[in-house]
C-alpha cells in the first residue's frame, strides 16, 4: 500500500509519492467500517488516497454496538503503509456531516473525494411497514447521502470560487432495488432511487465547480444482503468470489479518481466481474393529438403506445 502527499488545496490530487491512481488525493468514504465500504477504503488506500474512514459502528437495526469498526479498518490500512483517520460521527445530521468534512480539512489539508455508502435494512411489506421505519432507512440512505454531499460541495465551490477550482469526485450509492424496485423493500426501494434522482442533480449543479457526481448500484455479499446471497457464502472452487464487495470497489475507485474526468450524472451497475452503464428513463414511443384527449382516446393511445414500449425489468423478488 502506498502513501500519497498531497497537493495544494484545488490541485488535481493525482500525483504524490509512490504513485497509484488516487495518490495525493484525500478521500471520504461513509459507513466504511464493514463490508463495501471497508473494501472501498481499503482500495483507495491501496492506490495511494489518505483515507478519511466514517462508520457509526450501529448493527442492522440501526442501534450502536460497543466495538469501532471504523478505528479497526483505519489499523488496517496503517498496518499496510497508507494514512487514515477514523470518523464516528452520525452523518445523517448536519453537526455530523460538516465534522466528517472538516476531519479530512483538519486531517489532511484537503478533500478531493466524497464515497456516499452508509446505510442498513428495516425490510417489510408495505402493509406492515411502520412509519419509524420508513423514517429510519430514508434518513441513513437518503439523508445521510445528502448532508455530507451539501458540506463537501460546500467547501469545493468555496475553493473554486477563490480559484482554486478543484478535481472532485463524488460517488453515490444506489442499488437495483432503486432502479427496479424489490419486493419487501419499499422504504429501501424509496430511498436508493433517491439517491439516483440526487446524484443526477448534483452532477448538474456542482459541474461549474470541478466536481464530477456519479452513483453505484452494487451487488456484494455484506451484512445487509447475507441472506440474500446465503447460497454463495462458501468459498468457490475456481477462487473467484462472485460476491465478494471488493469485486465493487475498483469501478468506485476509479470514479473517484482525476482519471474520470468528464464522466458525471452517471450510474454504473458493479457486480462480480462485470460493469454495466444503466440507464434510466428517457422519452419511449408518444403520441400527440394537438388536442385535449377524451379518458377513452387517452387509454386507446396508451395501451398502443405500450404496444411498441419496451417491456420494464422485473421487480426483484416479485417472479
Amino acid at each position: 500500500m502506498t502513501q500519497g502527499t498531497g497537493n495544494a488545496a484545488g490541485g488535481n490530487g493525482s500525483g504524490g509519492e509512490g504513485g497509484g491512481l488516487c495518490a495525493g488525493r484525500v478521500v471520504i468514504v461513509t459507513g466504511a467500517g464493514r463490508g463495501l465500504g471497508r473494501a472501498h477504503a481499503l482500495a483507495f488506500a491501496a492506490e495511494g488516497a489518505r483515507v478519511v474512514v466514517n462508520d457509526l459502528g450501529v448493527g442492522l437495526d440501526g442501534v450502536p454496538a460497543a466495538d469501532s469498526p471504523a478505528a479497526q479498518v483505519v489499523e488496517e490500512i496503517r498496518a499496510l503503509g497508507g494514512e487514515a483517520v477514523a470518523h464516528g460521527g452520525d452523518i445523517a445530521t448536519s453537526d455530523g456531516a460538516a465534522s466528517l468534512v472538516a476531519t479530512a480539512l483538519d486531517t489532511f489539508g484537503r478533500l478531493d473525494t466524497l464515497v456516499n455508502n452508509a446505510g442498513f435494512l428495516r425490510d417489510r411489506m408495505l402493509v406492515n411497514l411502520d412509519e419509524d421505519e420508513w423514517d429510519a432507512v430514508m434518513r441513513v440512505h437518503l439523508k445521510g447521502h445528502f448532508l455530507p454531499l451539501k458540506h463537501a460541495a460546500a467547501h469545493w465551490r468555496a475553493e473554486a470560487k477563490a480559484g482554486r477550482t478543484p478535481v472532485a469526485r463524488v460517488v453515490n450509492t444506489s442499488s437495483g432495488a432503486g432502479l427496479l424496485g424489490s419486493v419487501g423493500q419499499g422504504n429501501y426501494s424509496a430511498a436508493k432511487a433517491g439517491i439516483v434522482g440526487l446524484t443526477l442533480v448534483a452532477a448538474a449543479e456542482m459541474g461549474r465547480y470541478g466536481v464530477q457526481v456519479n452513483a453505484v448500484a452494487p451487488a456484494a455479499r455484506t451484512r445487509m444482503t447475507e441472506q440474500t446471497f446465503a447460497d454463495t457464502m462458501a468459498a468457490p472452487e475456481d477462487g473467484f468470489d462472485a460476491m465478494a464487495p471488493e469485486n465493487v470497489s475498483p469501478v468506485v475507485v476509479w470514479l473517484g479518481s482525476a482519471a474520470s474526468d468528464g464522466v458525471t450524472g452517471r450510474v454504473f451497475e458493479a457486480e462480480a466481474g462485470r460493469i454495466t452503464v444503466m440507464e434510466g428513463w428517457r422519452p419511449g414511443p408518444t403520441a400527440d393529438k394537438a388536442a385535449r384527449w377524451t379518458p377513452s382516446e387517452a387509454g386507446e393511445a396508451a395501451r398502443e403506445l405500450l404496444g411498441r414500449a419496451e417491456t420494464p425489468g422485473a421487480v426483484y423478488g416479485s417472479q
